[in-house]
């Protein structure tokens, strides 16, 4: 089989990029590699006491919550009707707000260093695979949200974030993402309560897959920096915006129905949630086009 010279092209475009962007910030991941292993030897020994090793192991407990989330996703997503999503949606929050809190609970705990061997990090990839790529798409499946016929493209971002999660710079020394961050709980959640034609919803799944293999950086809302900060200050106001629209997704549906033209207050507060998507993939472009012109050379922390 032969491959088109534009084809091609754009391959080797996206292999030299993701390239350049290694090659070109390897001295400040050595200069933080530096600073981490100077910070790392005026840092107290942590001793694993019982009552600490304790604190870890109820801290692993908690990542693992992010299964349980992910099990009572399975059983609302294949009740199949907006009750169910509605669940399904309020379940994916909640494995957010586990995923996003303890990182930080770890590092308090010192679980690396207290629980060697448990590997807290890949407890942690395997549950975010779940409640942040596979059942959303599955979702998405059950809902009927792609045109008839269509519904195997949900491969195409399935196979892509296991590429991403694979990927050892899918996170950056300098505290961002590389490549789409496999968010499609959100994309899940917006192709649901927008109701928009689905071939739109096609198009974004398409869109927002092939963004996974461009080195495009995105913000990283847990790491430092006064825009990650800002990111993370602006979800807790957009979640908090999130639920009556999720307590209401079987109103929304039912207004969709019978007045598709009628702008409820519910249906614009769902529009109005977008603004964080919105500050999101917009800041992570302009991140991205700032230190495309500065050739990638400076990467600082200055998210």
């Amino acid at each position: 089989m032969t491959t088109s010279r534009p084809a091609r092209g754009v391959a080797r475009w996206v292999i030299e990029t993701r390239q350049r962007f290694k090659d070109k910030s390897r001295g400040s991941r050595r200069d933080f590699a530096r600073s981490a292993s100077s910070a790392a030897t005026v840092k107290p020994v942590i001793r694993a006491t019982p009552l600490r090793k304790f604190a870890a192991w109820c801290v692993h407990f908690y990542t693992a919550l992010g299964q349980v989330c992910a099990v009572a996703m399975v059983v609302s997503i294949f009740q199949g009707d907006a009750r169910g999503f509605q669940s399904a949606f309020f379940w994916m929050i909640v494995a957010t707000i586990i995923d996003a809190t303890d990182g930080t609970f770890a590092r308090k705990v010192g679980v690396k260093q207290v629980l060697p061997g448990f590997d807290g990090r890949r407890l942690d990839d395997i549950t975010d695979f779940l409640t942040y790529t596979f059942l959303p798409l599955l979702l998405l499946w059950r809902a009927g949200t792609l045109p008839p016929g269509q519904e195997a493209w949900l491969i195409f971002p399935l196979l892509a974030s296991a590429y991403g999660f694979c990927q050892t710079d899918i996170k950056t020394a300098d505290g961002y993402f590389l490549g789409f961050p496999s968010l499609w709980n959100v994309v899940a959640l917006y192709i649901y309560i927008l109701g928009m034609p689905t071939w739109v919803n096609l198009a974004i799944v398409v869109v927002l897959s092939i963004l996974t293999f461009v080195p495009t950086r995105y913000l990283y809302p847990s790491q430092p920096g006064p825009l990650n900060r800002l990111a993370t200050i602006l979800s807790v106001v957009w979640i908090a915006a999130l639920v009556p629209v999720i307590m209401g997704l079987a109103q929304l549906d039912a207004e969709r129905v019978a007045n598709p033209s009628q702008m409820s207050g519910l249906r614009l507060l769902a529009y109005g949630t977008l603004f964080y998507p919105i500050f999101y993939m917009v800041v992570s472009f302009w991140i991205t086009l700032r230190m495309g012109r500065r050739g990638f050379g400076h990467t600082s922390h200055t998210a």
